[in-house]
């Protein structure tokens, strides 16, 4: 049995929204002939819509979409069109979900979900009430590297696990002589912009899955390059973050300290490590690869820093196999979604775990704000 899914894709002109989710995740799932399930071959059928008639009609023409269109309420009053994806700006993220709850569209969104927790929970108590289905993007659980660490986890590798180091980022152009990665508004505050809102969201679902709960947050931030190029080439002031420095305390005692930078050069094994230490273990993941080294191979180390250390000390550490194929992990989720869409399996990501995500990067900005730890309360309760 074939069944056909419309999925109503907002703000895929963007550089995530047309790579990750319309190119490998929904036209590479599509062009493999759907989501294979018992029984049931699940295939998303785009419309690709947003403000920009001639970026949408080429985007398209490359994908082999059959429609598009500029008029997002005429889109969402389509019935073959049941499930309502936005990838826009944040700051316009709240709204336009919003709408599409409102027309009976089951949601599935980028993160963070909304400017606030209060918006967030909004939508969550919203969608409830109309009965339709959400879920919000939690990509990173999907990468190779956390799910090989994951299985450590799992498999009881580290005995009591004690703490866990974070390092996430890279130079991002200011502009002047080299042109930006990234978008302008992610540096204006005004427009939903800011380390903190874009990165803590990840962090609270990762934190979560694969560590415990957060129970409670330390964060310095800063500007750190306070002017930057716009995309007209003209200069403009940074009012948002562009660094951000977070312990995390974890139930069960477990203690995260994590750096988000987009003024920070790579040396370490990925653009995110998270450096695991546990009672009898130890691990380091990045985004594909993962290493381990046991309590039984741990060296003896001596401090002494008048000679030249004896040890290597990449040595005696292990990468940990693959035990699976790795598919693109947008694409993961996106299946999931769809199966829990059309055959109703569980999907436990949804706009109320979105809203969770930007709880903990409230409180980081208040932790900021105060100059003081910050207890993270429990959203669900």
């Amino acid at each position: 049995m074939s069944t056909r899914v419309g999925v109503i894709m907002n703000g895929v002109t963007g550089r995530m929204g047309t790579n990750q989710h319309l190119i490998r995740s929904i036209c590479a799932i599509r062009d493999h002939g759907g989501v294979v399930a018992t029984g049931h071959r699940i295939v998303p059928e785009p419309m690709l819509v947003g403000r920009s008639g001639d970026r949408l009609k080429a985007l398209a023409a490359h994908t082999r979409v059959e429609k598009w269109s500029t008029d997002v309420e005429a889109a969402l009053g389509d019935p073959d069109y049941p499930i309502y994806f936005d990838a826009q700006t944040t700051a316009q993220r709240y709204l336009a979900v919003r709408a599409a709850i409102a027309a009976g569209k089951h949601i599935y969104c980028e993160k963070p979900v909304a400017q606030s927790s209060a918006e967030g929970v909004e939508l969550h108590r919203l969608a409830s009430e109309a009965g339709v289905k959400s879920g919000v993007v939690q990509n990173m659980l999907w990468l190779p590297g956390l799910v090989k660490l994951k299985r450590l986890i799992d498999d009881g590798f580290f005995g009591k696990i004690l703490s866990v180091r974070g390092e996430f980022g890279y130079w991002v152009f200011s502009g002047h002589n080299v042109s930006a990665q990234r978008p302008s508004w992610n540096y204006r505050k005004e427009d939903g912009g800011g380390i903190i809102l874009d990165m803590f969201c990840h962090f609270s679902y990762v934190l979560e899955n694969l560590f415990g709960e957060v129970e409670a947050v330390s964060c310095f931030a800063t500007t750190h390059v306070p002017e930057r190029i716009a995309e007209s080439n003209r200069p403009y002031m940074a009012t948002a973050e562009d660094a951000a420095y977070a312990l995390f305390e974890l139930e069960g005692g477990i203690v995260a300290q994590i750096n988000a930078s987009w003024c920070t050069r790579v040396r370490r094994d990925d653009l995110l490590t998270l450096h695991v230490d546990g009672t009898q273990g130890s691990a380091v993941a990045g985004l594909r690869r993962c290493w381990a080294q046991h309590a039984g191979v741990t060296p003896r180390v001596v401090w002494n820093p008048d000679i030249e250390s004896p040890l290597d000390y990449f040595d005696d550490w292990q990468e940990v196999p693959g035990t699976q194929d790795y598919d693109n992990a947008f694409r993961v989720q996106w299946e999931l979604f769809l199966r829990h869409v059309v055959l109703d399996e569980p999907f436990p990501w949804t706009l109320l775990q979105g809203a969770k995500n930007v709880l903990l990067a409230e409180k980081a900005a208040e932790s900021w704000e105060q100059r003081a730890t910050v207890e993270v309360p429990d959203l669900a309760s």
